[in-house]
């Protein structure tokens, strides 16, 4: 079956192309009563917009999303939910050269090869300009968690090897959105700023990490054996295109650490079950404990540089080479910040709506 939808109790179906008509998406399964407008959806999808700075793809988009169903007098029906947002500034005169020309890296070539016929303007389906679709859908998400008091952050923890210094949950809150690489640690957003300058000016790229954190998940989400709450967000997560990692808590560094140090201990707090620490990241069993939950993603480098690199032709089956021109950002890590918390959210949405947390037909 093809893979374009996500989710059970709140399904999302993405669309488009990047430098086809238009991208969208069809949200099923949001319960009626919930306020919602044009703007709610708008906010978010201009954090993940092209454009905003040095460090990212020049190409300029409004990205002004039109709700067409679903939503009648400010709020929500119960009905699917379609938008969409028309394809207004590109150029796809760049990519001729990469018609027959796979990018190194980019799934170019996988898609060529599985069905033989592919939309190579912008990448096509396989570019991050289907990520706008996914914000959009997690902007509703996102409202509907708020209903239960879930509050979803990202930021970036990492760029080209320079890391974050120790951060509070408000410096998240309040830091990312005053810097152009996310980071909710200002000193070293500077000199990760620096780094993706440094490798744009070589024709290059740079990857990163960025942290996504719920707060206030309610205890009982997820559904074990195969449908883990933990094993669903690292679905969705690493669904994303520039993702090539994801860890839940402490992850990786679980495997250097004795039972005594990595497991949380419990305790009681105003008649609450609460852990001392969260290298669970909030997820035991595949099942939320309600501290919250934390998951951290690798983001590649982005594959479209100018830097010469080798390739083959598929229509003379040949070694030759490129350089890709166009417009791309140097650096996705900024613009993967929101798309972490759309996915984040839309998981939590979906299993909350099957837990029974939120109702499935109508709020209030």
């Amino acid at each position: 079956m093809p893979g374009n939808t996500f989710g059970k109790a709140f399904r999302v179906t993405t669309f488009g192309e990047s430098h086809g008509r238009a991208v969208g998406v069809i949200v099923d399964g949001c319960p009626a009563m919930l306020e919602l407008s044009e703007a709610d959806i708008q906010r978010e999808l201009d954090r993940r917009k092209p454009g905003q700075s040095a460090v990212t793809t020049q190409r300029r988009e409004e990205d002004r999303v039109e709700i067409l169903s679903g939503v009648y007098e400010g709020k929500t029906t119960g009905m699917p939910i379609a938008m969409v947002v028309y394809n207004r500034e590109y150029d796809s005169s760049a990519y001729e050269e990469l018609r027959f020309k796979p990018r190194p890296g980019h799934a170019d070539l996988t898609y060529f090869l599985k069905y033989g016929h592919r939309d190579h303007r912008g990448g096509g389906r396989a570019s991050g300009r289907e990520t706008l679709a996914r914000v959009a859908a997690g902007a509703i998400a996102k409202k509907l968690l708020a209903t239960i008091g879930v509050e979803i952050l990202a930021h970036t923890v990492e760029i080209a090897g320079v890391r974050a210094g120790e951060v509070s949950i408000e410096d998240i809150r309040k830091n990312p959105e005053r810097n152009s690489v996310r980071c909710a640690d200002l000193a070293k957003a500077k000199e990760m700023e620096e780094k993706i300058l440094e490798a744009k000016r070589e024709g290059d790229s740079v990857g990163g990490v960025v942290e996504v954190i719920a707060l206030n998940v309610p205890p009982g989400l997820g559904e074990p054996v195969f449908d883990k709450l933990d094993a669903d967000i690292a679905k969705a997560l690493m669904s994303i295109g520039a993702v090539k990692g994801v860890e839940i808590g402490s992850g990786f560094a679980a495997a250097r650490l004795r039972g005594s140090e990595n497991n949380d201990e419990f305790y009681v707090e105003a008649g609450k079950i609460k852990s001392r620490s969260n290298n669970a990241g909030g997820v035991l069993g595949g099942i939320s404990t309600g501290m919250p939950i934390v998951a951290r993603v690798a983001v590649k480098p982005t594959s479209s540089i100018a830097k010469e690199q080798r390739t083959v032709d598929l229509k003379e089956l040949k070694e030759t080479t490129i350089s890709v021109k166009g417009r791309h950002d140097p650096c996705i890590v900024p613009r993967v910040v929101p798309v972490c918390e759309a996915m984040l959210a839309l998981t939590l949405a979906d299993h909350a709506l099957r837990a029974g947390v939120i109702p499935a037909t109508r709020l209030g």
